[in-house]
């Protein structure tokens, strides 16, 4: 992708990742959430970043994801 295609806004990231944007939002403000680029006030995902996240997110277990398998 070439230039800006790359970010995405708070919400096409949460979209992107199948969650709301304030949940995103929460998980920005913990440090616990996707890496974001904040300029001025608006924040930008990168989707590798966003997809390095979402991977690491579902490698953590079911326990992570607030629900267990069976």
């Amino acid at each position: 992708m070439v230039g800006n295609r790359c970010f995405l806004n708070t919400s096409q990231a949460s979209f992107y990742l199948g969650v709301s944007a304030s949940y995103l939002q929460r998980l920005r403000r913990t440090d616990k959430g996707p890496v974001f680029r904040q300029h001025s006030r608006f924040f930008l995902y990168h989707i590798d970043d966003l997809n390095a996240w979402s991977l690491e997110m579902s490698s953590k277990g079911p326990s992570v994801r607030g629900h267990a398998d069976g």
